[in-house]
C-alpha cells in the first residue's frame, strides 16, 4: 500500500498492526471520497474498526503509550499514592512508581490539569499513558473499592426542574444532557451555548446577543464520556485534533434544526460551543456565484487563457477550495492535461488527476509544484501559494506555457496586492504573468422576518470607518424562520481585477499596495468593500457583519 496511505498516519498504524487489510483501505478510501469524510470515520461507517481501535491508533500518532489495564499490571503501592477522589475526578489510575516518576493511565492523556493535580498531590513527576474508560473504572473499583455514592453526571443548575435534573444526572453517557441543552438553546432563542472546563467543574454558559450568563455546572468525572457522546452525535472521529467541528441534528415541534458543534482542546477537556447552523450553501456554479454577466464573462475569459497566472483570494479555506473547484468546472479542459495539487480540491463533476500534499511541509510545496510541471500540464490548479517558493514555482510554470490557477488566503484587495507587490519587489514573478485576481468573500444576510432597526453605540459607529453613514441600522435576534440564527443565508461578494497592460505597469512600479488601490479607485472600480457598504445602507446586513467581513 506504499503511496496510498501516509507513513505514521492512522491508516498506516492500523494496517501495520494487522487491524485492517489492503481491501479495507481501498473500501475506506472509496467511502471517504463519496462521503468527503476522514479516513477514520470511513472505517467506522463501514464497521471495519471500533472506536477502541481508533483511540489506540491515535495514541500512536500522539506518541503516547496505550495500555490495556489488568490487575496484575498495577502496583497497589502506586495506587496508594493517589486518593480515590482524585483518581475518580480525573478518570485515572496510577500504574507503577519508579524512583521519582509515577506512571499514570488516563482516559484523556492531554488533560494537563489532571497531571498537575497528581504531581502536586504526590510530589512525583507523572508519565502518562492512555487507557479505556471502562477499564479505568474497573481498576478504580478494584483498588479503591466501589464508589459508595450513586454515580451521577454532577449537573447543578437552576435552569432545569428537579425531575429533569434527576433524569440528566442518571444518564452517565451525557445523552439526556445534550438533548436538554439543545432544547434550552431553542426555547430561549440563544445565539450559543458553551461547555467550559475549569479544572474542578465544567461551566454551562448561555449566550444571547452580546451577553453571556452561566446557567449551571457539570462535574468532571464523566465529562470525557460526554465529549465522546458529542463526537459520536456530530460524527467527529478521534480526539487527537486541536480543533474539530461537526453538526448536531435536533427535532423540535416537528421541525429538524441543525446546530454547529465546535470543539477546541483545552486544559481539563475540550471547550465545546453549540450554536444554530446558518443555512448557507455554497454556489453550485460560477454563474450562480456571479450573477453579474460582465464579471462572469471576464472570469471565464481568464480561465480560457493558454497560459499565465490567475489568483483566487479568499480568507476561509473551505470556501476557497470550493471556489477553486468551480473554476476547474468552468475552465476548458477537453483535449488538455490538467492537474490538481491539494487534497481539498477535485470535488466537482470533472474527474482530474489530483496530487495530495498533506504529507509535504508547507515550505516544501514548491517541490511538488515543480515535479507536477515536469509533466507539462496545460492547466495546473493549486490550493494555496502564499509561500514564496511555491509562488516562484507556480510563476515559472505560468511563464513556460501553463495556465496556473491558485489560491491565496487573503480577504481583501489591499492584503492581496500587498502580497503581490512584495513578491514582485523580490523578483519572484513578472507582472505580465499575472492575468488577473478574483477576490470573494461571504457575508451573512439579516433575516427579513426578525430584523429590527436600532441605534448603534458610538463605539460601533467608529468601528465602521464610514464617512457617510446609513440613515437606519439593523440587526436581528433570531426567529423560527431563520433557525434562531438571525440570518437568512450568505451572499458572496466577488471582485474581479483583470491585469491590463496599464495595470501591469502600475504593479511593476508600485512601491506599495496603496498605489494600486488608488489606480483602481480612479477608474471607478467597484470592489467588495463598496458592495458591502451598499448592503449595509440597504439594511441587508448588520453593522457587526460589515465590520467582521470588511473592516477586520
Amino acid at each position: 500500500m506504499d503511496g496510498v496511505i501516509k507513513e505514521g498516519s492512522l491508516g498506516a498504524i492500523l494496517f501495520k498492526s494487522q487491524i485492517i487489510s489492503e481491501q479495507d483501505i481501498v473500501a475506506a478510501l472509496k467511502e471517504q471520497q463519496l462521503s468527503r469524510c476522514r479516513f477514520g470515520e470511513a472505517l467506522l461507517r463501514l464497521g471495519i474498526v471500533t472506536q477502541e481501535d481508533i483511540d489506540w491508533a491515535l495514541a500512536n500518532q500522539l506518541n503516547i503509550p496505550y495500555v490495556r489495564l489488568k490487575k496484575e499490571l498495577i502496583d497497589r503501592s502506586a495506587t496508594e499514592l493517589v486518593s480515590a477522589d482524585l483518581a475518580r475526578q480525573f478518570n485515572l489510575i496510577p500504574v507503577l512508581r519508579s524512583g521519582d516518576e509515577l506512571s499514570v493511565a488516563l482516559a484523556d492523556p492531554l488533560n494537563r490539569t489532571a497531571i498537575e493535580a497528581v504531581e502536586r498531590s504526590t510530589g512525583l513527576q507523572v508519565a502518562v499513558s492512555i487507557a479505556l474508560m471502562r477499564e479505568l473504572r474497573e481498576m478504580q473499583d478494584y483498588y479503591y473499592g466501589p464508589d459508595l455514592e450513586t454515580p451521577h453526571l454532577g449537573l447543578v443548575s437552576d435552569a432545569f426542574g428537579e425531575q429533569v435534573k434527576a433524569a440528566i444526572n442518571s444518564d452517565l453517557t451525557g445523552g439526556k444532557l445534550v438533548d436538554y441543552l439543545l432544547l434550552y438553546l431553542v426555547q430561549n432563542n440563544l445565539s450559543s451555548l458553551s461547555l467550559q472546563p475549569l479544572g474542578d467543574r465544567v461551566n454551562l454558559v448561555a449566550r444571547l446577543g452580546g451577553h453571556c450568563r452561566e446557567i449551571g455546572t457539570v462535574g468532571t468525572a464523566y465529562y470525557p464520556d460526554l465529549l465522546m457522546k458529542l463526537r459520536k452525535l456530530a460524527k467527529i472521529v478521534g480526539s487527537g485534533d486541536m480543533a474539530a467541528n461537526g453538526l448536531l441534528a435536533f427535532r423540535y415541534m416537528g421541525k429538524n434544526i441543525l446546530f454547529q458543534l465546535l470543539m477546541l482542546r483545552g486544559i481539563g477537556g475540550d471547550l465545546v460551543t453549540i450554536k444554530p447552523q446558518i443555512a448557507a450553501a455554497f454556489p453550485a456554479s460560477l454563474a450562480e456565484l456571479l450573477p453579474d454577466t460582465h464579471q462572469l464573462a471576464e472570469v471565464e475569459r481568464l480561465l480560457a487563457a493558454p497560459s499565465g497566472l490567475v489568483l483566487f483570494a479568499m480568507r476561509d479555506p473551505s470556501d476557497r477550495f470550493k471556489l477553486l473547484d468551480l473554476a476547474v468546472q468552468s475552465a476548458p479542459t477537453t483535449g488538455k492535461c490538467a492537474l490538481l495539487i491539494g487534497e481539498s480540491l477535485g470535488h466537482g463533476k470533472k474527474q482530474l488527476p489530483r496530487i495530495p500534499c498533506h504529507e509535504v511541509a508547507h515550505d516544501q510545496l514548491h517541490t511538488v509544484i515543480s515535479a507536477a510541471l515536469d509533466h507539462e500540464p496545460d492547466l495546473l490548479v493549486i490550493e494555496e501559494i502564499s509561500d514564496s517558493r511555491a509562488f516562484v514555482a507556480a510563476s515559472k510554470g505560468a511563464l513556460h506555457g501553463t495556465l496556473v490557477v491558485a489560491g491565496l488566503p487573503y480577504h481583501d484587495t489591499a492584503a492581496t496586492f500587498r502580497h503581490l507587490v512584495q513578491f514582485r519587489q523580490r523578483h519572484y514573478f513578472l507582472s505580465q504573468e499575472l492575468l488577473g485576481v478574483v477576490l470573494a468573500r461571504g457575508i451573512l444576510l439579516l433575516c427579513p422576518e426578525c430584523k429590527q432597526s436600532y441605534e448603534p453605540s458610538n463605539e460601533e459607529r467608529i468601528s465602521l470607518h464610514l464617512a457617510d453613514e446609513p440613515l437606519t441600522y439593523y440587526r436581528a435576534e433570531g426567529c423560527e424562520a431563520c433557525n434562531l440564527t438571525g440570518y437568512a443565508g450568505k451572499q458572496f461578494l466577488v471582485e474581479v481585477i483583470s491585469t491590463t497592460r496599464e495595470l501591469a505597469t502600475v504593479l511593476e512600479r508600485a512601491r506599495d499596495q496603496y498605489e494600486i488601490l488608488s489606480y483602481l479607485r480612479e477608474r471607478g472600480h467597484y470592489g467588495i468593500e463598496e458592495q458591502a457598504r451598499t448592503l449595509l445602507v440597504q439594511g441587508v446586513i448588520s453593522p457587526a457583519e460589515y465590520v467582521a467581513s470588511v473592516v477586520l
